[in-house]
């Protein structure tokens, strides 16, 4: 559609009302979630009675543990924090890694390469996480048979959740990287490397500044989508769950207020997060050029 064509009322009315039902049902249940965190009923659910901060700082009289008296909510959100942190650092290097080889390599069967690394993200996250849960089961049970050690890293628990999350993340930190590197000129780096520059000062000073927007955000990316996995997460997990692991464990056993309260949490931090990264970035997408 061309702007400068005149439209009809009709037309003009349409496209009103398509964007608000659509910002509607995008935040309309974040909205209702945030309100009845603050709800003072034990359920997280109209209808409302009234405000209140029972459900993030606690009330030992009505036998309310808040958010940040909940030890287990806490030690969870603590897990994921490491789990994503994990992630988002190896996600990166391998991503900065293959994306210089898919830019940069010159060998044969490479185009075949680079749909096998799109494959993790058609695989539907719980036959990814069991495929890796028998796989790393299997490579366990025949150290132990032939040698005597017992791997508890290909066991459940948080190495395999890691090893799970990233084997997926680490694709789409290639394609973000990669989208960056491939706009980059490379006559720039020819100059340096003509006016003696090294190889190192190159990458320090032109090629890093380049992609640090790319960087930023995969990184970001990697962790925010590490930090709200759950299916391949949950054919994983050992006795140590994630945060996403542990809300649906309450959600089963009978949700209160304080879940919406770790949810108004997150997005908060979400928000926030977001915010930095168009700020560092000038408003732009990171990545963008």
């Amino acid at each position: 559609m061309i702007p400068s064509l005149p439209r009809s009322a009709l037309l003009r009315v349409s496209t009103r009302l398509y964007v608000l039902a659509f910002l509607a049902f995008l935040f309309l249940p974040l909205a209702v979630v945030a309100v009845f965190a603050f709800n003072d009923a034990p359920y997280p659910a109209p209808p409302w009675h009234g405000f209140t901060l029972d459900w993030f700082l606690g009330n030992e009289a009505k036998g309310r543990t808040g958010l940040f008296a909940d030890h287990e909510l806490l030690g969870s959100l603590g897990t994921s924090c490491i789990v994503a942190a994990w992630v988002t650092v190896l996600s990166a290097l391998l991503g900065t890694s293959n994306a210089f080889l898919l830019e940069r390599g010159r060998f044969r069967g490479k185009q075949t390469l680079s749909v096998l690394m799109l494959s993790p993200l058609v695989i539907p996250g719980v036959i990814l996480g069991i495929s890796i849960l028998a796989f790393a089961s299997r490579i366990a049970q025949f150290i132990d048979d032939t040698v005597g050690w017992d791997s508890d890293f290909l066991r459940p628990g948080l190495p395999l959740v890691v090893l799970g999350q990233f084997s997926f993340i680490a694709t789409i930190t290639t394609l973000t990287i990669s989208a960056r590197l491939r706009r980059y000129d490379a006559t720039l780096e020819e100059a340096a490397l003509n006016l003696g520059a090294s190889k190192l000062a190159v990458f320090r000073t032109i090629l890093l500044p380049y992609l640090r927007p790319a960087l930023l955000g995969s990184c970001a990316i990697s962790f925010l989508m590490s930090f709200a996995d759950f299916n391949t997460t949950l054919m994983l997990v050992g006795s140590d769950s994630p945060l996403t692991v542990t809300m649906y464990g309450r959600m089963r056993e009978g949700a209160t207020p304080v879940l919406n309260a770790v949810s108004l949490f997150l997005m908060l931090a979400s928000a926030l997060l977001a915010l930095t990264l168009l700020r560092r970035s000038g408003g732009r997408p990171a990545g963008a050029s």
